[in-house]
């Protein structure tokens, strides 16, 4: 698609969808088409010195960064891929346990390469040891196959994975995204999962016994005339039981789902049944129950890619969910989702 036709998509996108058209947007669409198109002699010139695999797009929450790649995403015409991080990870570190040798990693990438051209990696983050260890080398394979990537994330390039275990382990993926990599802002003041949907009509505060009764007569609602079935989830041997399940509305505690020693696996086997999750009993987040907040986090993003329905109890009202030290920065975009995932339909 030429510069010209990708532009006007674009506006008549927004005009169709009415948001706002924002001239960043605009300009960033722009680099973006660039970078795919590698007969492009203006980007070429623009970065001849190395060759770019990688455009890096972080920004706030909010700002409309999946959005627009989804956009551009969504009209090419190459062999492609779009996944979230955490399935990216969980289906590399699946690939490594299944083969069990020296060349896995090698082998996985020529197997993504026999498929696609390019991988889109919505919501990059980094926060476990496991994959901070493994992602340069991952990466560094990936480049040298031309398989061209594109990030979403909330996080500047030399922020990931601060102050993380063995640190120095991860900063050898920082030296080769830079290396090959595009690194572009996405600057807008307002967060428009917010700006654009500000009556939150399943949010409901403080944890008590109205609370309660109201959150049940919500859930009533919702399951009215439908069957009650007691579902098992599994997950590499851990048993999820969802006691209040009704054709794909679940009724689940806060504790159940982040008490636990859970994981991002475990949570996308829940939303593969799901398509509306009622969770009670939202705590405030402080240094104490970080852990629980890293794993509602990556509940949260989780559900958000599967486009699941969220109906929430909560210790304060959403704006005023306090968070760990640790976890301030990302839990913005834990708030901003959460804004768009309870409004009543």
């Amino acid at each position: 698609m030429s510069k010209m036709n990708l532009q006007g998509s674009f506006k008549k996108f927004c005009k169709q969808n009415k948001y706002e058209i924002n001239l960043q947007q605009i300009e960033l669409i722009d680099l973006l088409g660039r970078f795919l198109n590698n007969k492009d002699s203006f980007f070429n010139n623009l970065f001849k010195k190395k060759k770019k695999f990688c455009f890096y797009l972080y920004g706030k929450v909010g700002v409309g960064k999946t959005m627009l790649l989804n956009f551009v995403y969504d009209r090419l015409k190459i062999k492609r891929h779009r996944q979230h991080f955490n399935e990216f990870m969980i289906n590399f570190h699946d690939f490594r346990h299944e083969k069990k040798d020296d060349n896995t990693l090698s082998t996985f990438v020529k197997e993504l390469k026999k498929k696609y051209d390019l991988i889109y990696l919505d919501e990059f983050q980094v926060t476990n040891i496991v994959d901070a260890m493994i992602l340069g080398k991952l990466f560094e394979v990936i480049f040298k196959e031309n398989i061209k990537i594109i990030i979403t994330t909330n996080t500047k390039l030399n922020d990931l994975y601060k102050d993380g275990l063995q640190r120095d382990q991860f900063l050898p993926f920082i030296s080769i995204i830079k290396k090959f990599s595009i690194q572009k802002e996405l600057i807008i003041k307002d967060d428009y999962r917010i700006k654009n949907n500000e009556k939150l009509q399943e949010i409901f505060y403080p944890l008590n016994e109205k609370t309660s009764f109201r959150v049940n007569q919500k859930f009533r609602e919702y399951t009215r005339n439908k069957n009650k079935v007691r579902k098992i989830v599994s997950t590499k041997g851990r048993d999820f039981i969802i006691e209040d399940f009704y054709s794909g509305v679940a009724k689940l505690k806060f504790r159940d789902l982040c008490d636990k020693n859970l994981g991002a696996e475990d949570y996308i086997n829940i939303s593969n049944i799901c398509n509306h999750i009622f969770i009670e009993d939202i705590p405030l987040f402080n240094n104490e129950n970080s852990n629980q907040q890293l794993r509602f986090i990556t509940l949260i993003d989780i559900f958000y890619e599967k486009k699941i329905k969220l109906t929430l109890s909560l210790e304060e009202k959403l704006n005023n969910l306090s968070s760990s030290n640790k976890h301030s920065e990302i839990f913005k975009r834990t708030i901003s989702r959460m804004f768009e995932m309870t409004i009543s339909r």
